[in-house]
């Protein structure tokens, strides 16, 4: 029986977050439906807003981070059981396929359905509907900016029974994929110096990242006073607001040579940031591409020669080239150590009915990371009735 549940979601690209009544079927084999708990309100998803993500079906319910409780278990999925405690991955590990047998679940061949609002198996199949029957899809096969969702277990992070799901959302995008940037993709070594432009959700993480590997040197690059100072409160040692100040600072302290990578952490990719980034770095460096950019942004103005002279890589980054299965669990061990800052970043929530207001305070350099906060206690309501 579907339960009458409430999300925001986009009917048209682009086009606003509209929060509206959703119908939500019960999970099926190896599926779990989730009571939300948190929502974290990252930039990726703003993409869906302005189009600079092309959704695969639409209405798409928006949303890949978050934490919540299991309240159903489909049938026959073993190791799931009615109150868990759950953290999502915005990439879904099959287990199976190469890259998974590799240890790279990030590139798991179901990351292929991200942005398509389907079951990963099924092009035609969708679990959450409009009122009249219009099927309405999933970001990255979640949609966390709902009070409930069913998503595919291979989506899904078991925590431990006492987890504090009001703080270890981030554990599902923004810290892998800032951590891993620096961690795995940049391969920060002690006595680096390493450049992080953008500061804001996903960025202060790679500083953080940076700081853990031992970097002598960890420069954040923002125009925004408050993500500056936050960030040489998590690691950075220092910080500009331009990245051709930090650029000659690099310079000034590795004898000219440049710094040993440059990872790019900002809202809204664009050619010019890479090759910045890329000017600024020494010979045989590394500047890691975390960013999302517009897929009409199709040019990167650095000259081919200098790529061959220099030995210098670009390298792009999923999900930090992190491993989540392993790399969540991780994190969260360092959290409870103290070793991995969670709460110093989180600098505001708000209801569902407020996502739009979140939104702005993002895009205007208000807070380091939003989140939804979804009622505790709200009881979920059969299509036909008050369950």
């Amino acid at each position: 029986m579907p339960i009458r549940t409430r999300a925001a979601i986009v009917r048209e690209q682009p086009g606003p977050f509209e929060v509206v009544d959703v119908l939500l079927d019960d999970p099926r084999q190896g599926e779990i439906r989730v009571k939300m708990v948190m929502s974290g309100l990252c930039h990726s998803d703003y993409h869906l807003v302005t189009g600079d993500s092309t959704a695969g079906h639409l209405p798409m319910v928006g949303g890949h981070e978050g934490t919540g409780i299991v309240e159903s278990v489909g049938p026959n999925t073993p190791d799931w059981a009615v109150g868990d405690k759950v953290v999502f991955s915005f990439i879904a590990s099959c287990g199976k396929c190469r890259w998974c047998n590799e240890g790279m679940t990030n590139l798991c061949q179901l990351g292929a359905f991200l942005m398509l609002g389907s079951r990963f198996t099924d092009t035609d199949s969708f679990r959450f509907s409009l009122e009249d029957g219009t099927p309405v899809g999933q970001m990255c096969g979640l949609g966390t900016f709902a009070e409930h969702t069913v998503v595919d277990v291979n989506s899904a992070v078991k925590l431990p029974a006492d987890a504090d799901l009001d703080k270890v959302w981030l554990l599902g995008c923004s810290v892998g994929t800032g951590w891993g940037s620096a961690v795995y993709a940049a391969d920060v070594s002690p006595g680096d110096v390493v450049i992080v432009m953008g500061v804001g959700g996903v960025g202060i993480h790679a500083v953080q990242g940076a700081s853990h590997a031992g970097a002598m040197a960890v420069i954040a690059v923002d125009p925004v006073e408050l993500k500056r100072q936050k960030a040489l409160e998590v690691g950075a040692t220092h910080a500009f607001d331009n990245i051709a100040d930090a650029a000659e600072f690099a310079r000034t302290i590795t004898d000219w040579q440049g710094a040993d990578s440059a990872i790019i952490t900002v809202g809204t990719l664009r050619g010019q940031d890479i090759a910045d980034a890329f000017y600024a770095i020494r010979k045989a460096g590394t500047v890691v591409v975390t960013s999302i950019a517009p897929s009409s942004e199709v040019s990167i103005p650095i000259a081919p020669l200098d790529i061959t002279r220099f030995q210098k890589r670009i390298q792009g980054a999923i999900y930090g080239a992190s491993n989540p299965r392993a790399d969540i669990p991780r994190q969260y061990a360092m959290y409870l150590a103290g070793q991995l800052k969670l709460d110093e970043l989180i600098s505001a929530t708000y209801s569902l009915d407020d996502i739009e207001q979140g939104y702005i305070d993002l895009l205007e350099g208000r807070n380091m990371r939003g989140g939804i906060a979804h009622p505790a206690s709200d009881s979920p309501h059969t299509a036909e009735g008050r369950s």
